[in-house]
């Protein structure tokens, strides 16, 4: 078990010291290893605030939390109903919505950008006409991560194009399907790729076709001037981009809407349960589209788990797998996940169960890491 949970650990932390709090109270019966672990992240890791989101198909529903909402004030960690910054776990909505306007996954992205996607100096071989929208799905495109030639001490770029360019100008990371290599930039352009479609912005598109469909009445899209999170949150603490010297603070108040279509939703454990059972039912998608979104995965070089289209396959420690994203932005590491309503054998993950688990700061130790995948998994494989 403890090898299982080193090889999750590993796999979630591709996507990207603060006092001592108490633990919550008891847990609810066969979720005590998830309620340990969240105490080991806000006692021995230094983590302000943990919680993990249970439900089940029958519509059960259980919290666990531990921490505090805000250091130094003693006020409980918030619920399954407040919100937080979900980070890259917005790119299965993202994938979901490109999906539903039927568009052509083996088409070049020539086809929906024409003349977009050229690279110039070192990223000179990146070319729309030789690389498909499933590869942008599929982190498979070649094209590098934007973010590595960004600057948070200037201004930001007209967003998504300013980004693009940033990418267009670095050295690609393999031949179009050659390797899998985890790239925003790739979401940044099927974001681009909806608003094309559908003649309007993809937050719009998202909001119409995923959040009101599915009664996601607390998710939502920050607007450009937005830095607060609206309703009842906990604080976000992590190092600033903008100013690394100052180390670890309150970050609540962050940029989200320059995130974008990579990661810039803010939803609720509770409003995520809704969106993995929409995808699971057949509500967001027919049965085939839902089944082309894991039909192809690909195997993630020196790790164990694969990458198919806006979400992975997780392996559990008890048997079996997950449909799963985790998600880090400063102040906040997330991992979410639904497990099929049926298993093919005895073991492996409780049926039909959703599971939301996150951190009010970043899982950048070891410990961290660990315990909060230990939290993920034994959310999944307790009955």
């Amino acid at each position: 078990m403890k090898h299982a949970r080193r090889t999750l650990a590993a796999a979630l932390a591709v996507v990207l010291l603060l006092g001592t709090t108490a633990p919550a109270l008891a847990a609810p019966p066969g979720l005590a290893e998830v309620q340990r672990n969240l105490d080991l992240l806000t006692t021995a890791d230094g983590v302000p605030g943990a919680l993990a989101h249970v439900r089940d198909g029958d519509g059960r529903e259980r919290t666990l939390t531990s921490g505090t909402a805000q250091i130094g004030t003693g006020r409980p960690m918030t619920g399954a109903r407040d919100t937080f910054r979900i980070a890259s776990v917005t790119k299965p909505f993202l994938a979901v919505t490109l999906l539903q306007l039927r568009v052509d996954l083996d088409a070049p992205v020539e086809r929906y950008l024409p003349g977009v996607v050229r690279g110039r100096g070192a990223g000179a071989a990146i070319d729309g006409r030789r690389i498909t929208v499933r590869q942008l799905l599929q982190h498979t495109s070649g094209i590098p991560e934007y973010s590595r030639a960004f600057d948070w001490s200037k201004p930001f770029p007209d967003q998504p194009v300013g980004y693009l360019d940033l990418a267009l100008a670095l050295a690609p990371t393999g031949e179009p399907g050659q390797r899998w290599a985890y790239s925003n930039t790739n979401y940044l352009l099927a974001g681009m790729i909806v608003n094309r479609l559908a003649g309007k912005d993809f937050r719009a598109v998202t909001e119409e076709r995923v959040l009101r469909l599915l009664g996601m009445t607390a998710t939502y899209w920050p607007a450009k001037t937005e830095y607060a999170l609206r309703g009842g949150h906990a604080q976000h603490y992590g190092v600033h981009p903008a100013n690394p010297a100052a180390g670890v603070v309150d970050i609540t108040s962050f940029p989200g809407y320059e995130l974008g279509a990579s990661g810039g939703l803010v939803s609720t454990p509770a409003d995520l349960a809704r969106f993995w059972r929409g995808l699971e039912s057949g509500r967001l998608l027919p049965r085939h589209l839902v089944r082309s979104m894991t039909a192809d995965m690909r195997p993630v070089e020196g790790q164990d788990f694969s990458y198919g289209l806006g979400i992975g396959s997780i392996p559990l420690s008890c048997g079996g797998s997950v449909l799963a994203h985790s998600g880090d932005v400063p102040g906040v590491t997330t991992y979410s996940g639904h497990s099929p309503a049926t298993r093919p054998h005895a073991s492996g993950p409780r049926p039909d169960r959703t599971v939301t688990v996150f951190i009010t700061t970043n899982s950048n130790t070891a410990e961290r890491a660990r315990h909060l995948t230990a939290a993920f998994d034994a959310a999944f494989c307790s009955r």
